[in-house]
């Protein structure tokens, strides 16, 4: 491709991805999958501008209104080229110069913006704290408070882009083993510094071509997410239940830990992820694993199977602000249901969960989001509620909470708790006993 061409390629993706309610890399990979003549070369420019755009999209928007000019995703991407690339305006203009597979040719008001940028960076010292760190209006509050004088350096963290991990998977390697098998690959490699099964790679792999990721003996997965299996510690036979268990990745990471003995039940309201899990499970050598599909959180058949499981984690549909440096459009286009929606949900499958739990087991709750109110206010209300429930530190260090961000941890931002169902012989009062049968009802 010419770099006009990939110009216009990256500039059609930008209006895709604007004018379609689906996930920016989705919409990347639908794109790309249709046009199989484009190079791996001209993919991998074409993505690296795409997402540097979508990663200063404010700073951006923040210039093209101080220069009075319009904001579509065609003046982003101008000014992207300007300010990020340091492109000379003449340089520009010849890349859009209305040829074939060129974008088209500037207009007036574009040379005039673009000329006002001649010289500027992407920051500029008037700009707030808020668009310096591409925080949107509606969690700037509660990110603030949560990190205090941290808040600018935690969300300048989230504005790099995301790192690749592998989870081994100790059913079929180690991860001594997979080390080994990268370096011979070519490609630099560490062990990850939390997670006892993770790698980290530092090279943009073409993973499809992987053999241990084709063979079972490793999946994709943040370190972070990694961690919450840690959480869970789940034991060989025990029975265990993934709530909200999607496509399987803490399914597979929990199996693993159990080393194939006792049984896991892996439910979701989704029933197509549900079955992209299946041959998940077949590949990594998992087989004590049931998928259930499950009406909602409030299904007859939880009812039925209530104090039956040792362990019971609940991956709550979540804001994903925590993932915002793998999904850097989540901030300005949020997809699913809003946050006070998602808080019920989420308070919804607690509850409902809480009722699988054995005296004595443990119920886990775990988020990909940074905001309080998902999380620790989410557990204190749960908590005050549900008198026979107790929490049990599971941070790192001692800590209350596992709650890792990219600036600490070099993660993607989790969350998780974990809350111990006291047995009957421990809880002290009738009062108490009887406000604890009430929440089984």
């Amino acid at each position: 491709m010419t770099p006009s061409a990939r110009i216009q390629a990256t500039l059609e993706l930008l209006e895709s991805i604007e004018a379609t309610p689906r996930p920016a890399d989705a919409i990347t990979s639908a794109y790309f999958r249709a046009r199989r003549y484009i190079g791996s070369k001209d993919r991998a420019d074409i993505s690296t501008r795409l997402y540097a755009v979508l990663r200063h999209w404010a700073r951006l928007g923040w210039w093209l209104e101080k220069q009075q000019a319009a904001q579509p995703p065609r003046a982003r991407l101008l000014g992207w080229l300007a300010l990020g690339e340091e492109m000379p305006l003449k340089a520009i203009g010849e890349l859009c110069s209305g040829g074939k597979y060129a974008p088209a040719p500037l207009n007036d008001g574009e040379r005039d913006f673009l000329r006002k940028m001649q010289g500027a960076t992407i920051e500029h010292p008037d700009m707030p704290d808020d668009i310096k760190a591409e925080c949107p209006a509606d969690c700037a509050g509660a990110l603030r408070k949560k990190f205090g004088k941290n808040f600018l350096r935690e969300m300048r963290a989230m504005l790099a882009p995301a790192t690749l991990d592998l989870r081994v998977n100790p059913l079929k390697s180690t991860r001594e083993d997979m080390l080994a098998e990268l370096e011979k690959l070519g490609l630099k490699a560490e062990a990850c510094k939390l997670s006892p099964w993770g790698i980290r790679v530092f090279e943009r792999a073409n993973l499809s071509a992987l053999p241990m990721l084709k063979n079972g003996c490793v999946e994709i997965q943040d370190e972070g997410s990694q961690m919450v299996a840690t959480v869970v510690d789940a034991r060989p036979g025990e029975r265990v239940m993934d709530f909200c268990a999607g496509a399987g990745g803490k399914t597979l990471a929990i199996a693993a830990t159990m080393k194939n003995k006792g049984r896991i039940i892996a439910c979701d309201v989704m029933e197509g992820r549900l079955k992209r899990s299946v041959e998940r499970f077949r590949r990594a050598g998992v087989y004590n694993v049931e998928t259930r599909v499950l009406k909602s959180e409030r299904d007859p058949w939880i009812k039925k199977h209530k104090g039956g499981f040792d362990r019971v984690l609940c991956d709550a549909p979540c804001s994903g602000t925590g993932t915002w440096r793998r999904n850097p459009d989540a901030r300005w286009r949020p997809l699913g249901p809003g946050l006070e929606k998602l808080l019920h949900t989420q308070a919804e499958i607690l509850d409902s969960a809480a009722r699988l739990v054995k005296a004595g087991g443990f119920l886990i709750y775990s988020t990909c989001s940074l905001l309080p109110s998902e999380n620790e206010e989410q557990i204190e209300k749960f908590l005050a509620a549900h008198p026979d429930f107790t929490r049990e530190d599971c941070g790192l260090d001692g800590a209350a909470y596992l709650s890792l961000t990219p600036a600490k941890h070099n993660t993607d931002g989790f969350f998780a708790a974990a809350l111990k169902r006291q047995a009957t012989s421990d809880k002290g009062s009738a009062k108490g006993k009887s406000k604890a049968a009430a929440t089984e009802g």
